[in-house]
């Protein structure tokens, strides 16, 4: 889809923020035109920032391995991040860097129309559902404009944290259910927090 290559193109060049400075290259993110299933992280890591693709660290294997354990392969699904640069040593993306980004992952869930968007981690999850704590909703599907939001810890946390890594492999045996079976959602957001624009 050109509009999508054309935000790429828009992410790669721009210096609406600091973190245009220190990047090495940015990373809009990859995956078919309609994917049924759109995953959000947080920021590029090392690796990310070297290749220009998001999820190729030991995170990204891991989420391979998870969406493999469910039948998909990564080609299938459409991967992107919160922020599309590297922060500097991997810090927490700042408020206002996540808010310079939006406007480029507003574009591209608008374009992508996903049925279901996984936010990885609580730095996604809190633009979707501000104040919600990502171990109170983890893998607790709700319905959100025109998909089904499905919050999940990010799989750096798994890894980090081995006591995680049943959840979150737990949490994803639930997807394929919501994609084929299309299972009815089972709360719905109030509508204050539903992204105006979807």
């Amino acid at each position: 889809m050109a509009e999508l290559e054309e935000i790429a193109q828009q992410v790669r060049t721009c210096t609406d923020c600091r973190l245009a400075e220190s990047r090495t290259i940015a990373v809009p993110g990859e995956g078919p035109d309609h994917p049924a299933l759109l995953f959000i992280g947080e920021a590029p890591g090392y690796h990310e920032d070297q290749q220009g693709r998001p999820f190729v660290g030991a995170a990204g294997q891991f989420l391979e391995q998870l969406l493999a354990s469910i039948g998909l392969r990564r080609d299938q699904v459409f991967i992107t991040n919160m922020v599309k640069c590297r922060p500097p040593n991997n810090r927490d993306p700042l408020p206002g860097e996540i808010a310079a980004c939006g406007k480029y992952l507003d574009r591209q869930v608008q374009l992508l129309r996903p049925k279901v968007v996984v936010t990885l981690g609580r730095h996604s999850l809190a633009k979707f559902l501000p104040g919600a704590t990502i171990s109170k909703v983890h893998g607790r599907p709700r319905s959100l404009g025109s998909f089904i939001l499905y919050p999940m810890y990010h799989p750096a946390a798994a890894l980090h944290q081995q006591s995680l890594r049943s959840i979150v492999e737990e949490d994803f045996k639930k997807i394929p259910s919501l994609l084929t079976q299309q299972a009815k959602p089972t709360e719905e957001a109030p509508a204050s927090q539903q992204l105006s624009l979807l």
